[in-house]
């Protein structure tokens, strides 16, 4: 006999809702405005860290280098920085459960080769086919990420979660639990997170914003994935 053992804190929706509005402050300074070509470095950005102070804002233009020079490591990293992060703050702020190094492995590693890897190219597919920031264009990018890209994404976290904890037999039954909550739960958060994202952050800094939301998002998806299907 399968069950599903899943709990979600009722505290989850406000510590997403924090996150997302930080995160939400923190991409608005990055761009000046709707620009007709994408800079490579935002000034907005670069002019808060300089307030500062000179270590801050080298640190923000190595990040840019890193982008421009290599930008599949870049992104793979940042969203591997993004992963731990959240996995960290659900065990302890969250779940105050002891802490579990091998769940955090887990789900930094997933930010490592399958988040960021995939986001680079999907979204670097998606502005190449569909580019411009109109009203038409931005709905269409946010129709096609959260119908065919986040069932897509959901179905590989579940799999890779699986087969971390060597257990490839849990896979499609957790799947078959969990899939509408957690893509129901994305359209929540990301439909108006990617309005934004696809209406105003620089294609270059795409992942950067996405895993700055995504630290809220992430505790939720640290929660579905440690806990799963179980057996009795």
């Amino acid at each position: 006999k399968r069950r599903l053992g899943l709990k979600l804190p009722t505290n989850i929706p406000a510590t997403t809702m924090r996150c997302s509005i930080l995160a939400l402050l923190l991409a608005l300074t990055a761009v000046e405005a709707r620009p007709k070509a994408l800079p490579l470095k935002p000034l907005a950005l670069n002019k808060a860290l300089a307030v500062r102070g000179g270590g801050a804002t080298e640190l923000w233009d190595a990040y840019n280098t890193a982008l421009e020079e290599t930008p599949l490591i870049a992104k793979c990293s940042t969203s591997l920085t993004g992963f731990a992060i959240a996995d960290g703050m659900t065990q302890t702020l969250i779940e105050k459960i002891p802490f579990d190094l091998k769940r955090l492995v887990r789900m930094a590693s997933f930010g490592f080769l399958v988040h960021g890897s995939t986001g680079h190219f999907f979204y670097q597919f998606l502005d190449g086919k569909i580019p411009g920031t109109d009203p038409m264009s931005v709905a269409l990018k946010v129709g096609i990420d959260q119908t065919l890209w986040a069932p897509v994404f959901m179905t590989m976290f579940f799999t890779y979660m699986g087969l971390f904890d060597m257990a490839p037999e849990t896979i499609i039954p957790t799947i078959k639990k969990l899939m509408f909550v957690a893509v129901s739960s994305s359209w929540k958060c990301w439909i108006p997170a990617h309005t934004i994202n696809f209406a105003f952050v620089p294609s270059n800094l795409r992942l950067f914003y996405i895993n700055a939301i995504q630290i809220g998002f992430n505790c939720f998806l640290s929660i579905i994935g440690s806990k799963g299907v179980k057996e009795d």
